[in-house]
């Protein structure tokens, strides 16, 4: 009987992983309408702890799996690190997702790879030639046009969009490092214990108690999260990434329709104009990555 391969670089492997892809799409949009939903009122920082803290309680069964609980010592600087990093990133998040329409948010997210593929040069000793260096600018550019400096104000849950792009990719580059040691699911297991222990401190100095109504969509948003990241390795698993990323960047539809039909916000064509250059840019970034 002849074996039916379905695995990166097949018609049914690429077939599953973009299904994978395009339910990541749907989860991670529906985070974002729950925290959208949950408003300026909680202090991000606050609403980034519950998260991660009930991303950590939903992790249990995972950490129990592991065969060393901690971390080896030449690791543990890195993880530590990571967790820093990502939990600046996800206070940022927070901060702009209340502040700013989610077609913004999501098409100023898509900036991650793309200083991930810089960092890659500076940090990791990557090349970086003349064509990623124009896909690189690309994406900048499209930045431009999403937030017109000199035309329009720029807000402050737009800047800090922005600002937790390169802190997301540092992150990234450093998960990338881990994975040449650790399995990925202990390095996603790590992260939610290390991102709720640092930040518990500050969620305590801004601490309210919350209602019964924002405990419940935040016990949502890290299961949604949690499933999120589940099926994005299960797509990373199944396809090419060239075939996964445009299904990816289908949740700037989501988060346009999604803005539109249930908080009213008509989506500004220089979102999508400034998405779609953002969006081509990451796509031939991950075409060159893949190719390599």
């Amino acid at each position: 009987m002849t074996e039916v391969r379905n695995g990166p670089g097949t018609a049914l492997g690429n077939l599953r992983g973009t299904g994978w892809m395009l339910l990541t799409g749907f989860f991670f949009v529906g985070v974002t309408g729950l925290v959208r939903y949950l408003g300026t009122d909680m202090s991000p920082i606050q609403a980034a702890f519950i998260r991660y803290l009930f991303g950590f309680i939903l992790m249990i069964p995972v950490l129990l799996r592991l065969e060393k609980l901690r971390p080896s010592t030449k690791t543990l600087g890195l993880h530590v690190s990571r967790g820093l990093l990502h939990a600046v990133g996800v206070s940022l998040w927070f901060f702009a997702m209340a502040r700013i329409p989610i077609a913004e948010v999501t098409a100023l997210g898509f900036l991650a790879p793309i200083f991930t593929t810089l960092g890659a040069a500076l940090f990791l000793g990557e090349k970086l030639r003349i064509r990623r260096i124009g896909a690189v600018l690309i994406g900048f550019g499209g930045t431009l046009v999403i937030l017109r400096p000199g035309f329009e104000a720029i807000s402050i849950g737009s800047l800090a969009q922005v600002a937790a792009a390169p802190v997301f990719a540092g992150s990234f580059l450093i998960a990338k490092k881990l994975t040449q040691s650790e399995s990925s699911t202990a390095i996603v297991a790590y992260l939610s214990i290390i991102v709720t222990v640092i930040l518990l401190p500050p969620a305590l100095l801004s601490w309210r108690t919350p209602t019964l109504t924002e405990w419940t969509l935040l016990l949502f948003v890290a299961a949604l999260a949690t499933a999120g990241h589940l099926t994005m390795v299960k797509a990373f698993e199944s396809a090419e990434i060239t075939v996964t990323q445009p299904a990816q960047f289908l949740q700037l539809v989501w988060a346009t329709l999604l803005g539109l039909i249930v908080f009213g916000e008509e989506p500004i064509i220089w979102t999508w104009v400034g998405g779609a250059i953002i969006v081509a840019s990451a796509t031939y970034i991950a075409h060159r990555e893949s190719r390599k």
